[in-house]
């Protein structure tokens, strides 16, 4: 098998980082490449780690893109990033979580801003050296501030590190592993510190591979562990300032789950394109997907899709645009979009019955593996539970915000208009909770009067206002339930959690809106809207709000754009707002 000769082109600088990526995966998709649908498939059934593809990756040079740009690499825009990763995981989410780990388990580095150590780990990730991220813990679960792993001074200078890590993906093929660590006894927010630990400097001795866990889906990832016997760290290990380990883990959890998003959302570009490539040509040729039945699942699916898409590209901007209310973007956003995608693919799972359940290497190929691959991602860097307890942590905040009509319109404008220059990013403006609380809905008031201005100009249909309307309706009660909402510590109320969910279905259309509006100014003109037509009924029917079945006919739309053109993934709101590819400039 060989690799070399695609990456081995001269590239086309006038081309995204996106442009070349994606081209050279179609090219690694071939036969006998490894990320041919036989290699990938065979990798599923073996349990094997992805080495050759992640190798293309390398060669390719991903990995640049995993440190910033002051720190010696190439990333200069999240969103860059989080494109990139969800061209992988479009094909496969096995190899992006193995490849893409690096980001993740890197990330605290950059947020601490110790610059000379951000320097040395950028120059040994474009090395080539994989980077792991322990945080949890065979008994402990998300409960990080339970954690038994120990790190003491060590007589002389340095720390002694001491303990068990486990369910940590590249835990035994990470040669960096950052490792939040107990530096106090009594524990606490301020009893933890985190460190990089460079297996390579370890004696054998002192530190122990755990088995690979045998997993539902991703069943090639190094989903391991690892144990320390007071393994020597020097004092350089330490990452940030003793104590500091729980504030800065939590700041890297806004880029980390992020990146989770972006995962999610190639998963479910997948499973879309192969559900409309099998109702194309299944065995009766074709009828199936003339059925209205059919018709109306799909492209209520592919709705999902959209809200998913619009959530993702707004927090994968937010980090620049609107970093000090990243704690509950990127809350608002794992928590939505892997359940959204969920949620899809088991929709399309009851259109496709036997098929969807067929071996990878099975006719009709793929869908079983996204189908248990992706449900992995709703666990990662924090479930949906913890991450909807994030979010009511700061209902008060919210909602006190979007009382008094405060948000970042500037910030705002940023983030949803996925042509502007990203302000440079600055890791101290991320804070562990949003003091102005959450631009995207307490700016909604502000969209809907745009919207009815434009209708006004006959720029909008009475139906796309009607609808929006009806979303500030929900979100105006939605705001005043969160503020309502009073309990003590470790007792949350059951209800709130639906709030939560309420909130973050609120955050997708509100994100679709905004985006929406972005390219009608920048159109200036009447621009199609049956994507947000579709997106906005998605999210009322989700709301659970009353919606006239003349509005569904949207979905029909949406279905008709997925079968016009598979396997080509129906991937972006701005797809059906401006040409074709517009929106990937952005990356460039």
């Amino acid at each position: 098998m060989t690799t070399a000769s695609p990456t081995t082109r001269t590239q086309d600088p006038s081309t995204t980082p996106l442009d070349r990526l994606t081209r050279l995966l179609g090219e690694l998709s071939g036969p006998g490449q490894p990320f041919s649908p036989e290699a990938l498939a065979e990798l599923d059934r073996t349990e094997a780690f992805p080495t050759e593809a992640c190798r293309a990756l390398d060669a390719f040079g991903l990995r640049r893109f995993y440190v910033p740009a002051e720190h010696g690499g190439a990333l200069e825009s999240f969103d860059v990033v989080m494109r990139l990763l969800r061209a992988v995981s479009r094909i496969d989410l096995t190899v992006a979580l193995s490849h893409g780990k690096t980001y993740l388990g890197a990330a605290a580095t950059w947020i601490a801003g110790e610059p000379e150590a951000a320097r040395r780990l950028g120059r040994r990730i474009a090395d080539g050296t994989p980077v792991s991220c322990a945080l949890t813990e065979r008994h402990h679960g998300s409960d990080l501030m339970a954690g038994e792993v120990t790190a003491r001074p060590a007589p002389g200078g340095g720390w002694l590190l001491s303990g068990e890590k486990w369910l940590i993906n590249l835990a035994t093929r990470g040669g960096l592993v950052t490792v939040l660590a107990r530096t106090d006894e009594s524990g606490g927010p301020r009893g933890f510190s985190l460190f990089l630990v460079d297996k390579s400097r370890l004696a054998p001795e002192r530190f122990t591979h755990l088995p690979k866990v045998p997993t539902y889906g991703i069943r090639g990832a190094d989903i391991s562990g690892i144990a320390f016997h007071d393994a020597p760290l020097p004092e350089e290990a330490l990452i940030g300032r003793v104590g500091e380990g729980i504030e800065i883990i939590v700041k890297a959890l806004h880029f980390s789950r992020t990146g989770c998003v972006a995962m999610s959302l190639g998963a479910g570009d997948h499973a879309l394109a192969l559900a409309a490539e099998f109702l194309a040509q299944d065995a009766d040729g074709g009828r199936l997907a003339l059925d209205p039945y059919v018709r109306r699942e799909l492209g209520e699916a592919a709705a999902g899709l959209l809200l998913a898409d619009a959530t993702g590209l707004v927090a994968a901007r937010s980090p620049h645009a609107l970093a000090g209310e990243m704690s509950v973007v990127s809350a608002a956003a794992k928590a939505y979009v892997p359940t959204e995608v969920d949620d899809l693919i088991a929709r399309l799972l009851h259109l496709l019955g036997p098929y969807g359940l067929l071996r990878p290497d099975e006719p009709h190929t793929g869908f079983a593996k996204v189908e248990r691959d992706h449900r992995i991602i709703g666990i990662f860097d924090g479930s949906s539970l913890v991450n909807r307890s994030a979010l009511i942590e700061q209902f008060p905040r919210i909602a006190r915000g979007y009382a008094k009509g405060r948000w970042d319109a500037e910030g705002l404008a940023e983030a949803t208009n996925p042509h502007a220059p990203l302000r440079p990013l600055r890791p101290g403006e991320l804070s562990l909770v949003s003091s102005g609380g959450c631009s995207v809905l307490a700016g909604l008031p502000a969209a809907v009067g745009e919207l009815r201005d434009l209708a006004a100009r006959g720029h909008a249909s009475t139906a796309l206002t009607t609808l929006a309307g009806r979303l500030l309706d929900v979100s105006d009660r939605l705001h005043q339930d969160m503020a309502a909402i009073r309990f003590p510590p470790r007792a949350v109320p059951g209800h709130a959690f639906r709030l939560a969910e309420r909130f973050e279905s609120c955050f997708a259309a509100a994100s679709a809106l905004h985006l929406w509006l972005g390219a009608a100014a920048r159109a200036r003109g009447p621009i199609p809207e049956a994507a947000l037509l579709a997106c906005l009924v998605k999210a009322l029917t989700d709301l659970e709000e009353p919606v006239d079945g003349a509005d569904r006919t949207a979905f029909d739309e949406l279905a008709e754009a997925v079968l016009s053109r598979p396997p080509t993934p129906l991937h972006s709101l701005l797809d059906h707002v401006e040409p074709t590819g517009s929106q990937q400039g952005a990356a460039s």
